[in-house]
């Protein structure tokens, strides 16, 4: 494992979003000493599978897992990440957005209370808040949005579960925990990433989250969660 190297892994099918997305990483401020690798997973059948096959390729200590329509905006991101993670070897993960209280509902999404991003819908621009009155410090979560998620530690994804593209994040979480890793939402006074996603599908959501009640039951326990209703 090397200690001085952080790689970031992107499942891409999209070579435009993939270009944008690795410029805005070379342009990150890079410690001294530190070596950056920028690993494109294509043709993966499930973000499980594909983050698990950028895992086994890399000897980076810390590993950065997003989305090719995520862009790092914060010059100072690597900074962060490390101090934070050095700081304290018990966090096993970082994201920019996620919450407390996961619904038994399992509709996590519905659930982020803590964190920021500056979104970019396809009718829309708005920064996403987790909560207007959330503390203005470092927060632990129990779970994060996987539009970006930072590792110190490989764990598994739990790619015999999930075989889609939902519930990967939510899963990773819990699994950090198992691990007895605690999972990281850090202040940020504005948003440290950009999210140019389009409408969210949810085709395979509702299949993901009954496995996931089944295989998380301690995790998932809030009561007035959002049911799941699909809308084609």
């Amino acid at each position: 494992m090397n200690y001085n190297k952080i790689a970031f892994i992107i499942c891409t099918n999209n070579q435009l979003y993939f270009n944008e997305c690795q410029y805005y990483i070379h342009n990150l401020i890079l410690p001294e000493g530190m070596e950056l690798d920028v690993i494109g997973i294509t043709g993966a059948p499930s973000m499980c599978a594909g983050y698990n096959a950028g895992m086994q390729s890399s000897d980076a200590k810390y590993k950065v897992y997003l989305h090719q329509d995520v862009f790092i905006r914060e010059p100072k991101f690597i900074i962060y990440l490390l101090e934070r993670f050095q700081k304290d070897i018990h966090i096993g993960m970082i994201g920019m957005i996620g919450g407390n209280g996961m619904p038994k509902t399992g509709v996590t999404y519905r659930a982020w209370n803590v964190g920021k991003v500056d979104c970019r819908d396809p009718d829309m621009a708005y920064y996403m808040y987790g909560a207007r009155d959330m503390k203005k410090g470092d927060t632990i979560v129990e779970a994060v949005d996987g539009l970006l998620i930072a590792t110190q530690y490989d764990i598994p994804w739990r790619e015999d579960l999930f075989t889609h593209f939902d519930f990967y994040d939510v899963s990773q979480s819990f699994e950090m925990r198992r691990a007895e890793y605690k999972v990281l939402v850090p202040y940020q006074e504005t948003p440290w990433v950009i999210h140019d996603s389009s409408f969210a599908k949810l085709t395979y959501y509702d299949e993901a989250r009954k496995i996931c009640l089944k295989e998380y039951p301690e995790y998932l326990y809030a009561d007035g969660g959002f049911e799941f209703t699909y809308d084609k």
